[in-house]
């Protein structure tokens, strides 16, 4: 199974798990991981529905939308780091892209 928006090992700092705050953080996690798990576990549940996780699961807006940001710089970097190998005419289709969507 191929991981999906899942930052890269090196993008994942070294923290002190023995912190209050770090503790505080993996507790905060562990439950909201927790509820995502019981909600998917429901054998009640047809279809998923992101959005009633986001707005019942106290905080998982807040964390998806922080992820969502790391993982946006994270992609932002990337695509400036691999700009020195593409073509001239690459970089050209790149940029008209970037016009059209400003328009």
């Amino acid at each position: 199974m191929v991981s999906r928006n899942v930052p890269a090992k090196d993008d994942v700092k070294k923290k002190d798990t023995t912190s209050p705050d770090m503790q505080n953080e993996i507790a905060q996690l562990n439950r909201l991981l927790g509820a995502v798990m019981k909600y998917l576990a429901d054998d009640e549940q047809e279809e998923i529905d992101i959005e009633y996780l986001l707005e019942n699961t106290e905080g998982l807006r807040d964390w998806w939308n922080e992820y969502r940001e790391l993982d946006r710089k994270r992609v932002e970097e990337e695509i400036k780091n691999s700009l020195t190998v593409l073509s001239l005419e690459e970089l050209e289709a790149i940029r008209e892209q970037i016009r059209q969507k400003e328009q």
